[in-house]
């Protein structure tokens, strides 16, 4: 049966289309028409519940203006039950939406992946010496068959005459690897290592006097994940927006496991900002909590340390010399901020540590080199997830508009633009110089405000941070003096501050109001969710926050745009196209519609 007032289609390779207009008809069921006689459309007005539902279990894929392509994946449909969506749950979503039946295969594929998720368990069990081992079962003898007649299984484990499976200890990430790869999600019961106990207490008043507690959305995550301390918890992924406070539900976590506690991020300045955090809001005297960087390399009860030092190595040949770090202590939780970065040595050290509480932070899921599997079964599953507009809803992040600047390429750049590879068309489109004036127009528009301006290319950056005459941090610059620049664009002494990608994480700047990206890297949808989310901290004035991206007009710069958008279109953002003229062609305000 066709129910024409719902907006989804549901398609037998697993991908939904979901419409998101709808023509507007008259009493007598006809388009109404414009004056050049066109149908008047309207926004669908199941259009935004759809798109709410289907980002519990699905991918967006394309978001062109009227309809939006969603994949339903495995690894999509398993967060979804670690999360405790049933089957039928899912299935009663899709028929809710359809336009037309839903498919019986796309359904059956849904209840076979739901099936499958914790099918196969690694159990603890312990032997007459109470030493610990762990087992592989399974309540069907099929499904363990099929797991061990792969040789990278059989690799991990050891199968006995009574037909019991034992996984060596040091294998239980490697064997996850290994089964989820053959479509088996493992569920881990095989509990964790306490760790050294440290009491971890939050303070009721920061050390700078002001009222601290917990958002009634980061007790429910730090809950959710710590699961009373059981084997049902302890691992897994807390996604929340940027300027939500993920932070703040890490200390939470560490305060209910109370055990020693390694943390990893993304670059000396979020080690620094860790560590004020932590002794902002916690009783943990400053001996408690150390640097692992290139200029401290301290350990204590809680260690901060980056992704690039623990990947650091002479040569490509040699062993990774701070990956002892991860056995130094006996730690009982770790913290992976931004793990959707997590590089790819780290996942070899992070299969052996399996024995740990592991927490991921995180604003978005989405990896661009495909590994959300790998993030799924070393790390955990999604465990808690809270839309970015319903935060938004409630005053915890920032009201923003998100608009899209298109500008045509300089003329004298054309011959370049036609005569390049594909990959170099994006980046003559992206360091167009006639985006220089968008962003001249942008600030005087936002004159007062606190403007962040965010690129990919140096030179780029160099010849405009020469032409605002405002301060430049790239990744070379000393962590001195990025720390000095960011104070005082915090105290308003600069109120335009040019970044590099270093500014796409772990840069606290909430009185940032404004962000002008001016290139990118390709088609980056967690890029774009990182850079919007550096003005979304709630302002003192309750004010909105305005993020611009500005794009070459018909170029491939324009084609990945798109791309970038995605995810902060699923999440309920829409971008307000604007095409820029030349400021003397277009007057003073040198935009339109």
């Amino acid at each position: 049966m066709i129910r024409p007032d719902n907006p989804l289609i549901v398609q037998s390779d697993r991908s939904l289309m979901l419409h998101t207009v709808r023509t507007v008809v008259d009493s007598k069921g006809r388009p109404v028409r414009d004056a050049q006689g066109q149908p008047v459309t309207e926004e669908h007005p199941r259009f935004a519940a759809a798109r709410d539902a289907l980002s519990a279990f699905a991918e967006l894929e394309k978001s062109p203006d009227y309809l939006h392509t969603y994949r339903i994946t495995p690894v999509s449909i398993w967060n979804a039950a670690a999360l405790g969506m049933s089957a039928e749950q899912i299935a009663q979503t899709l028929e809710e939406f359809a336009l037309m039946p839903v498919p019986p295969r796309v359904v059956a594929d849904i209840r076979e992946w739901i099936s499958r998720y914790g099918l196969l368990r690694i159990e603890r069990r312990e032997d007459a010496e109470h030493a610990a081992r762990f087992e592989l079962v399974s309540h069907s003898a099929e499904a363990l068959a099929d797991a061990l007649g792969h040789e990278a299984v059989r690799q991990c484990c050891r199968r006995e005459a009574d037909g019991r499976v034992w996984v060596d200890p040091l294998a239980r990430g490697s064997i996850k690897q290994a089964l989820i790869k053959i479509g088996y999600p493992v569920e881990d019961r095989g509990g964790y290592v306490e760790g050294d106990r440290l009491e971890i207490a939050l303070r009721a008043k920061t050390v700078h006097g002001r009222s601290f507690g917990l958002r009634p959305y980061q007790r429910s995550a730090g809950d959710t994940f710590h699961a009373g301390g059981s084997v049902a918890g302890g691992n897994g992924v807390i996604v929340l927006p940027c300027g939500a406070g993920k932070t703040v539900v890490a200390l939470y976590v560490m305060s209910l496991v109370g055990a020693k506690t390694l943390i990893l991020t993304t670059n000396t300045v979020a080690v620094r900002q860790w560590r004020e955090e932590i002794l902002d809001k916690t009783g943990l005297a400053p001996e408690q909590v150390a640097e692992y960087t290139g200029d401290h390399k301290a350990v204590a009860p809680v260690t901060i340390t980056t992704y690039q030092m623990l990947t650091w190595r002479r040569s490509k040949q040699e062993h990774f010399e701070h990956f002892e770090l991860f056995s130094k202590e006996n730690w009982g939780l770790v913290v992976y901020d931004e793990v959707h970065l997590l590089p790819a040595p780290v996942f070899r050290a992070t299969a052996d540590l399996q024995a740990r509480r592991r927490l991921g932070l995180t604003a978005t899921l989405v990896r661009e080199d495909g590994k959300e599997d790998e993030v799924f079964c070393l790390i955990g599953p999604k465990r808690y997830d809270v839309p970015w507009k319903v935060l938004e809803g409630q005053g915890f992040i920032a009201t923003a508009s998100c608009t899209e600047v298109r500008v045509p390429l300089d003329p004298a750049l054309k011959p370049a633009y036609m005569a390049a590879s594909a990959r170099n068309k994006f980046r003559v489109a992206s360091e167009n110089p006639a985006k220089t004036a968008v962003v001249e127009a942008l600030i005087a528009k936002h004159a007062g405000g606190r403007i962040l301006i965010i690129g990919q290319y140096i030179d780029q950056l160099n010849a405009l941070a020469q032409q605002l005459r405002a301060p430049l941090i790239m990744g070379k610059t000393p962590s001195a003096e990025r720390e000095r620049l960011y104070a005082a664009f915090k105290s308003g002494e600069i109120s335009v501050l040019i970044v590099s990608k270093v500014g796409n994480f772990a840069v606290d700047l909430p009185e940032a109001n404004v962000a002008i990206q001016i290139s990118g890297t390709f088609g980056s949808r967690q890029e774009e969710a990182q850079r919007l989310g550096r003005i979304l901290r709630p302002k003192s004035d309750g004010s909105a926050a305005a993020f611009y991206s500005v794009v070459t007009l018909g170029s491939r710069d324009q084609e990945f745009s798109e791309k970038r958008q995605l995810f902060l279109t699923e999440q309920g953002y829409s971008y307000e196209i604007v095409e820029f003229a030349h400021m003397s062609e277009r007057g003073a305000g040198g935009a339109s519609k």
